[in-house]
């Protein structure tokens, strides 16, 4: 089995009185088959919006906190602080491109304070894996992030916001 390393952050900002944090919808594959909901007729589906946290590999020589930096950098057009550490996620999954490996991977996850930039100011190259950047209030989290790990991690970001209200 391959293992892979990635980071990525919850980026916090205070927006109008309430946090909110930085979250990419990723470019989906167009081959994936459409999801139909309840309300679509027998010939309308929609595609589901999967909305993730910014991460990425951890390239070498690099160091996970850097890679948060960059990933969130890259994948929002935001520059970023380091507040600490959140949290590792593991999962397995099998890659659907390429070789078809199984993959063990591990996700560090970094708290970090919005710093300046302008929310989905990404470059041409970067619109192939992220279809959009937005701000999303923290308490909206747990209902419209698409990965269960990624919800327990904004838990965390969350938990660290009532015990660090000077944040």
């Amino acid at each position: 089995m391959v293992r892979e390393f990635s980071a990525g952050g919850v980026v916090l900002r205070r927006m109008s009185g309430a946090w909110s944090i930085a979250v990419i919808e990723p470019q989906k594959d167009e081959s994936a088959a459409p999801v139909k909901t309840p309300s679509s007729s027998s010939r309308k589906v929609s595609r589901k919006t999967v909305l993730a946290l910014p991460k990425g590999l951890v390239e070498p020589g690099e160091k996970p906190d850097q890679t948060a930096l960059r990933e969130v950098h890259e994948e929002t057009g935001i520059t970023a602080t380091l507040i600490g550490k959140l949290a590792d996620i593991k999962y397995a999954y099998v890659r659907s491109w390429g070789d078809g490996q199984r993959v063990f991977k591990i996700v560090s996850f970094f708290l970090l304070r919005y710093q300046s930039g302008r929310i989905d100011d990404v470059s041409p190259l970067m619109r192939v894996e992220v279809r959009r950047a937005l701000w999303l209030p923290i308490d909206e989290a747990s209902a419209k992030l698409a990965y269960g790990g990624e919800r327990q991690v904004v838990r965390k970001a969350q938990e660290y916001l009532k015990s660090h209200p000077e944040v």
